[in-house]
């Protein structure tokens, strides 16, 4: 397997380190109950879980966030976090990481959150806290939000959109972000979510699942064949014309493309699978990072698919560091 050299990811880190990065989209708070399973509840054929603790951290667009900050560039996000409890634990840890939030886009709708109950490193289930969309599209509606905004973007070197689907992001909205990018000359990027119903063209950097890949290229699943490269890829450019196309694929590692034209299959880096959740917006964020720094397709996916390898070899919502990154690929084979 073909591995970034340690001196090239230091070489990355450093540059990185000197970047200014916008992430704008569905921010979350990841809650987290820990706990233990010995016996079935007498009232409804149900685990009974004993409780020992609790933790959070940022999800969604905030994970981004984090692990983009973690990586050591200079990072603001702007997405829609309410005054409630949740939104308090999360501005907490954005700020613990440095990052930083406007608190003009404060909102009255619920703060995104996540619960999942955790027994034995397993997850038994998940419970969601969230609004109808149009509530989370408030925060970026008025001509003065977008005007703020516009004054952030002026000042990074580029934007990563994460789209969950959960209403910040709009069609409109992100082509006026493209807009505003390009009138600054710097890179865009985005994490889809196609269930949504957003469209974007000529972003620099498109990171779909192999899953949202398929409908990205209107390709049915059992009726076309989700192996032919090329024709998921040239379908996407047709109606996308993404300048980088990186489709991720599991433990089966990532697809390059190019204008419509597949390149290289990038085998996956993991060692060892604890948990996926959030490895894409790892993900998103290495990749946009390295080719922020300079690299190429092929270098910034290595350079993230090693990040990914790090963060689903722990437990939860995680992030990566550069002392990490480093020390993993120095043991690769």
């Amino acid at each position: 397997m073909t591995t970034i050299p340690p001196a090239h990811v230091r070489k990355l880190l450093r540059k990185i380190a000197r970047l200014r990065v916008l992430v704008v989209g569905d921010v979350m708070l990841d809650h987290y109950i820990w706990g233990d399973a010995t016996r079935i509840s007498p009232e409804a054929p149900v685990p009974v879980v004993k409780k020992h603790r609790e933790t959070d951290t940022p999800g969604g667009a905030a994970n981004v966030a984090a692990n983009a900050a973690s990586l050591g560039a200079t990072v603001e996000i702007v997405g829609a976090i309410g005054r409630d409890l949740s939104g308090r634990k999360l501005l907490t840890h954005l700020a613990s990481r440095g990052i930083v939030f406007d608190r003009g886009f404060l909102q009255a709708a619920p703060t995104i959150t996540k619960t999942r109950v955790i027994v034995r490193n397993q997850q038994l289930c998940r419970i969601d806290t969230e609004e109808d969309p149009p509530r989370y599209r408030a925060a970026l509606a008025s001509e003065q939000a977008r005007r703020r905004l516009q004054e952030k973007i002026a000042k990074c070197h580029g934007v990563i959109l994460s789209d969950y689907a959960k209403g910040l992001l709009t069609t409109g909205l992100i082509s006026r972000i493209t807009e505003m990018v390009r009138k600054h000359g710097g890179f865009v990027s985005l994490d889809p979510k196609p269930s949504g119903g957003n469209e974007s063209d000529g972003l620099d950097l498109l990171t779909p699942n192999h899953k949202e890949a398929m409908e990205l290229a209107a390709l049915a699943p059992g009726r076309d064949d989700p192996t032919d490269d090329a024709k998921i890829c040239r379908r996407i450019w047709e109606r996308y014309h993404p300048r980088n196309l990186v489709i991720t694929l599991g433990a089966d590692g990532m697809l390059l493309c190019q204008q419509g034209v597949p390149g290289a299959r990038i085998p996956t880096a993991a060692r060892e699978v604890y948990d996926v959740s959030g490895a894409g917006d790892t993900v998103i964020a290495a990749l946009t990072l390295a080719m922020m720094a300079g690299a190429d397709i092929e270098t910034a996916a290595q350079f993230a698919n090693a990040a990914a390898g790090v963060v689903v070899g722990k437990i939860g919502t995680a992030t990566v560091t550069p002392e990490e990154l480093v020390a993993y690929v120095s043991q690769s084979p």
